[in-house]
């Protein structure tokens, strides 16, 4: 098995060990992250209906003026914060987190702390 194929089933068995024991629904949906090279994503999910209730990302207007780069810490914290603050809108204050395949570490800690910061209860 060469080294790439090895790299991309232990991503794909951190991703599966992390997504056992987590799941959304309508009072505490999962807040979901995934990072791009360029960007960072988040989103809010309940999986008993399937849907995405909130989601935000370092493309959207009110982050993007503010970053030269979206794939950064500083995109990472205003991304965090406009999922709290949608998240807010919508009567939702405790989520799940969902880090997927990613270490808690860099950006993806940068938009946990950010979103706890706007009252987001994990």
């Amino acid at each position: 098995m060469d080294a790439q194929k090895l790299k991309n089933r232990r991503r794909l068995r951190r991703r599966r060990h992390v997504r056992r024991s987590i799941v959304g629904t309508a009072e505490r949906p999962r807040l979901t992250v995934f990072r791009s090279s360029k960007h960072i994503y988040a989103q809010l999910i309940d999986d008993l209906r399937g849907i995405t209730l909130a989601a935000a990302s370092s493309l959207e207007k009110g982050v993007k003026p503010g970053t030269v780069y979206g794939g950064n810490i500083k995109a990472a914290i205003m991304v965090g914060q406009k999922i709290a603050e949608a998240a807010k809108a919508k009567g939702i204050t405790k989520v799940a987190f969902d880090r997927g395949h990613y270490r808690y570490h860099g950006r993806v800690k940068a938009l946990a702390d950010a979103a706890r910061q706007g009252g987001l209860q994990f």
